[in-house]
């Protein structure tokens, strides 16, 4: 896999970075994952009841 680019200003600030698409499409998926672990966790500590769907497993709100 290519390396990652960054590009700098005038002082040699890294201001940006250019990622093969690859990477970035596994950054999406790793973002959503965490965000779906974050939203099952909340769910968890409220301890209500889950809503049952048919042929489905259950699901918090």
């Amino acid at each position: 896999m290519p390396a990652t680019t960054f590009i700098i200003d005038g002082n040699g600030k890294k201001i940006s970075a250019v990622l093969p698409i690859k990477r970035y499409q596994q950054l999406l998926e790793d973002l959503e994952d965490l965000e779906d672990i974050r939203a099952y966790d909340k769910a968890k500590a409220k301890r209500e009841k889950p809503i049952l769907l048919r042929g489905r497993r259950p699901r918090y709100l």
